[in-house]
């Protein structure tokens, strides 16, 4: 019997010890939650992505250094940043693979030519999809995962015609646009509030996201005499096609939406961009907010460059995420989405709170002019 016992007694001293240190890790055990990101990081728009992705790393290392728990659960967010390139095809391929990867959520795409076909794997996938995408096309698509975290064409596009009419009292009026779903979708906006406003398009010409050479496209509106051009693209295009402006003898001002309104714009115009380039963008002006300028502090102590257009709404999407699974109380990626189309969120770029569609309930939309090559507010909608 004394051996048994002894026997007993050592098994006790071992299985308590196991026992223990079980609990312990238990209680130390976090669940991952992988975002997932969609942007170019190669390409004429790489800047823009580099941006984007850069935001969200920034929200989620401030979030993993806080802490943060979901349903008695100590949660750590991990970014798998893919490149879209811009490419819709590409677009398609990430996000069939951060599906297959068991990706959850994801913030992206940047473009809407991107956004509109990805979408569709995103939803089979029953993943959450935020996208910055502008191309009203994307909510229409009736997604019940997908939410617009931007500005929709129809308001930049009105508000840089409303502007264009108004303030600077222009009447004749090229446009074109880089045959993008973006490029298009906010030149029709423009034109259909620039008729309203009784403005005279002149001239329509279009090229592509890739061009270089705007020559014989800038000689033809060169003729029609327009007060203003209108440019449905973004900066890898809009600054080299003003520096041409500027070499042809084209007078006009260059008007444009979010994806001109970045110092790319600047520096890839040589310089020209001072009260020439007048362009719309959404949400809070980071230099006229605390919170702003906060972001706009700590973004650039990482970096060591200042966010262009989008940084701060990528960093508002990890936020929005985090503090939407806490309120659910769960990583359900249904349930989630569940909460963030019912609550709102005050995050950096403006306030997140949506309609049934899942576009922003209320996002202002301001005009920006170009002083020492930076964007500078001039009148806010």
């Amino acid at each position: 019997m004394k051996n048994i016992a002894s026997t007993v007694r050592r098994f006790a001293g071992v299985l308590l010890p196991v026992a223990f240190a079980a609990a312990s890790l238990g209680a130390q055990a976090q669940e991952v939650v992988k975002i997932g990101f969609s942007s170019p990081l190669s390409g004429p728009q790489s800047a823009y992505g580099t941006d984007n992705r850069d935001g969200l790393m920034l929200a989620v290392k401030e979030l993993n250094a806080k802490g943060v728990t979901v349903g008695g659960q100590k949660v750590t967010f991990e970014v798998v940043a893919e490149d879209d390139g811009a490419d819709p095809r590409q677009g398609v391929a990430v996000a069939q693979k951060l599906a297959d990867s068991k990706v959850k959520f994801v913030v992206g795409p940047y473009n809407s030519g991107v956004a509109i076909p990805a979408g569709r794997v995103y939803n089979e996938s029953g993943m959450v999809m935020m996208t910055v995408g502008s191309n009203p096309k994307i909510t229409e698509l009736g997604y019940p995962r997908l939410f617009r975290i931007g500005v929709n064409d129809v308001q930049l596009g009105a508000a840089m015609a409303v502007y264009a009419a108004k303030e600077m009292k222009i009447k004749n009026v090229a446009v074109v646009d880089d045959r993008s779903a973006y490029g298009q979708g906010l030149v029709q906006e423009f034109v259909a509030e620039a008729k309203r406003q009784g403005l005279n398009i002149v001239k329509q010409e279009f090229t592509t996201d890739k061009a270089t050479d705007f020559t014989p496209i800038l000689t033809s509106i060169r003729s029609a005499k327009p007060d203003a051009v209108f440019f449905g693209g973004y900066s890898a295009q809009g600054g080299p096609m003003l520096r041409q402006m500027v070499s042809l003898g084209v007078q006009a001002k260059l008007l444009g939406g979010d994806g001109i309104c970045a110092t790319e714009t600047a520096r890839l115009s040589g310089g020209a961009a001072d009260g020439r380039v007048l362009c719309a963008q959404a949400g809070t002006i980071l230099g006229k907010a605390d919170t702003g300028r906060a972001f706009a502090a700590k973004y650039k102590a990482a970096y060591n460059r200042d966010p262009l257009t989008y940084a701060a709404n990528f960093y508002d999407g990890a936020m929005l995420l985090a503090d939407a699974m806490q309120k659910a109380g769960s990583t359900d990626a249904g349930k989630v989405a569940e909460t963030i189309a019912k609550g709102s969120y005050k995050g950096v770029a403006g306030e997140y709170s949506f309609t049934d569609k899942h576009d922003l309930k209320s996002s202002p939309v301001s005009v920006y002019g170009f002083k020492g090559g930076q964007p500078e507010v001039l009148s806010s909608f």
